[in-house]
């Protein structure tokens, strides 16, 4: 049996898209090349994800989707990933913060703090300034990239990428 591989840029090429952006895959997975070279695609990640965050993408690699929760990092997809391609390493489970972008209710003037009120390393936070207005701050060295604050966004103003910790490190701003 041959050996395929997995390429995206390919597959973006075909769909028009002209960036290659990295899926965020599920906690502790090794780095991305050798994540495609080791997955089987099997699915056990998936179907064993207590809190139902774990996906299978068009490719049929796991990525996480927090549309509907958080992640609890409770290791189950560890535990279950028998080639190895999720392991629970001293590092943390993910590079990657949440952004807020300038859709936040907050910073159009709503009063809204869903997002805060589920952060439970209270990377999030708010400012009132003169005027009335409620600024967010995001505390990025408190966020673990767990995902809760973004089902629960009315405006869904909140995403989990891949990369922010490298990308973009503020200690701490207002969006």
């Amino acid at each position: 049996m041959t050996n395929m591989t997995f390429s995206n840029s390919k597959r973006n090429l075909i769909f028009g898209s002209n960036s290659d952006p990295t899926p965020l895959r599920p906690p502790w997975a090794i780095a991305e090349h050798d994540f495609i070279e080791t997955c089987t695609r099997c699915g056990e990640c998936v179907k064993q994800c207590p809190v139902n965050v774990i996906k299978l993408s068009d490719g049929g690699f796991p990525e996480m989707n927090f549309s509907k929760s958080g992640c609890e990092f409770c290791e189950v997809c560890v535990a279950v990933c028998l080639p190895g391609a999720l392991k629970l390493l001293e590092t943390d489970p993910f590079d990657a913060i949440a952004t807020i972008s300038d859709e936040c209710f907050s910073e159009r003037g709503v009063i809204c703090r869903s997002c805060a009120e589920v952060c439970e390393n209270r990377a999030i936070r708010f400012h009132q300034v003169v005027g009335g207005i409620t600024h967010v701050l995001m505390n990025t060295e408190s966020c673990n990239g767990c995902g809760e604050c973004v089902s629960i966004c009315p405006a869904n103003a909140i995403t989990i990428q891949p990369g922010q910790l490298i990308l973009g490190y503020q200690p701490e701003r207002a969006v």
